[in-house]
């Protein structure tokens, strides 16, 4: 493989996350060598690119990191880059550190170096990152995998919002009590909506990126979402969040095929950030009620994936079983019936 390419160039996978380097890559020189290291302006601009992309970054650096952080700080980049790990650990434990506190998949990272030893062994260890020497950093904003279908406000947004999850996180941490006394803490309010041609672009997403919490696994495309809203036979809902420290954005989708006297659930997702919320158990229940209400039979269809098991089990506990309906796939919800919801969450539903 010739010199002006890349190490590992496997897949055309959207990225969800640049791990980057710092000696020789963010700035040139060795910061322990010279202080006064100059920044590089291509890696600058990549990286402001990345972001308003809606690609999240952050650091796998052999340095010191106070004195890295306070580099970083000094060009003006720290804030782009989360869950930094700058220590003296080999760099693929840095990156499956990253990749595990962000909960991402290691196919959906991107790797920036400028040490082939120091690549190579990424991607011995982990051969599912691309591994990109800088060099080639003048081609990488054109390359496929960094060029997301659609840059929606949740995208340009995405950066912030794991930021204002890792203040949650660290606030959970340090609360004394039990998970409903927190979860009342932090002033939740969830809108169901039905979604409108605006909304389809962010819906898309959601399904490309949303593997764990995705009942089926399907995706579709922007064109398909649009046959649905134009369809009587199809209800399109969207689930938003806010809370006391910032808005989660879109983070769940339900499609349901709503035919005379039975409705199927054929796709239920929504983003891992929430998933300790019960925010699941919700919109299941909001979902039994409008069913209810149209006197319908509610089926839910399942296809396991190597990812999604905690769907099955959020279905299973919101009453749906095994059907007769099919041999594979599909669940029922034999009663209808629902509790109360939660009292630490205020629900506006407005279809």
């Amino acid at each position: 493989m010739g010199k002006n390419q890349m190490v590992n160039k496997k897949t055309e996978k959207k990225i969800k996350c640049v791990v980057w380097d710092l000696d020789q890559t963010v700035w040139q020189g060795i910061l322990a060598e010279d202080k006064s290291v100059k920044l590089n302006e291509m890696a600058k601009k990549t990286i402001i690119e990345l972001d308003r992309r809606g690609i999240l970054q952050s650091i796998a650096s052999k340095n010191n990191c106070n004195e890295a952080m306070e580099k970083l700080r000094q060009f003006g980049l720290l804030k782009y880059f989360i869950y930094p790990q700058i220590n003296w650990n080999s760099k693929y434990k840095s990156i499956q550190m990253i990749a595990q506190l962000i909960n991402i998949g290691m196919d959906t990272i991107a790797f920036i170096d400028d040490q082939e030893f120091e690549i190579g062994e990424v991607q011995f260890h982990n051969p599912e990152v691309l591994c990109v020497h800088v060099r080639n950093l003048p081609k990488l904003l054109e390359w496929n995998e960094f060029i997301p279908n659609f840059i929606t406000e949740d995208s340009k947004r995405r950066r912030k919002m794991y930021q204002e999850d890792i203040k949650r996180k660290q606030a959970e941490e340090e609360f004394e009590g039990t998970q409903n006394e927190f979860l009342k803490t932090l002033n939740m309010k969830l809108e169901i909506f039905s979604a409108g041609l605006e909304d389809l672009k962010r819906v898309e997403e959601l399904t490309i990126r949303t593997n764990q919490l995705n009942s089926t696994g399907y995706t579709y495309s922007f064109e398909e979402l649009c046959g649905f809203i134009e369809d009587d036979n199809y209800k399109l809902f969207i689930i938003d969040l806010k809370d006391r420290y910032g808005d989660y954005g879109r983070i769940g989708i339900v499609l349901i095929e709503s035919l005379k006297n039975e409705w199927c659930i054929k796709l239920f997702l929504f983003s891992c950030r929430v998933m300790t919320r019960g925010i699941g158990s919700i919109v299941l229940n909001y979902i039994k009620r409008l069913a209810k209400k149209n006197g319908v039979k509610l089926f839910a269809e399942f296809r396991q994936t190597n990812k999604n098991r905690m769907m099955y089990t959020t279905l299973m506990f919101s009453g749906f079983s095994k059907s007769d309906k099919s041999t594979d796939g599909y669940l029922v919800c034999e009663d209808l019936t629902t509790e109360e919801d939660p009292d630490y969450i205020i629900i506006k539903c407005t279809y």
